[in-house]
């Protein structure tokens, strides 16, 4: 299992990444986050709550209520223009710092 503070720090861009593939409900993005990384990280359903409200604050992603389902209208969430612009400049950051990170961490065992 992965320290979850390494991966604190870049949930927002997780979160905008898989909305960005489709617009997705909460219980559907923290099955996605588990199935994707073999339940090596698992997100806390408050926790995504609060990058939910973070990032509607921030007008990064916008949130509708969908069609009613077995338990009632889900909300889902979509990225918008803005949103999609901080994700594509977090995805440099992101290799900028890897590749930093990488100077020092390769060739340990």
């Amino acid at each position: 299992m992965i320290r979850s503070d390494i991966i604190r720090g870049h949930l927002d861009s997780i979160i905008l990444r898989l909305v960005l593939e489709e617009d997705r409900y909460g219980y559907e993005i923290t099955k996605e986050i588990s199935s994707r990384t073999e339940d090596r990280f698992q997100i806390k359903e408050a926790t995504l709550y609060a990058v939910f409200q973070r990032l509607e604050k921030k007008e990064l992603l916008e949130s509708y209520f969908g069609s009613v389902s077995k338990g009632g209208k889900r909300k889902y969430y979509r990225i918008t223009t803005l949103g999609k612009a901080f994700l594509k400049e977090s995805a440099q950051e992101w290799k900028e710092t890897k590749a930093i990170i990488d100077l020092f961490m390769e060739g340990l065992r």
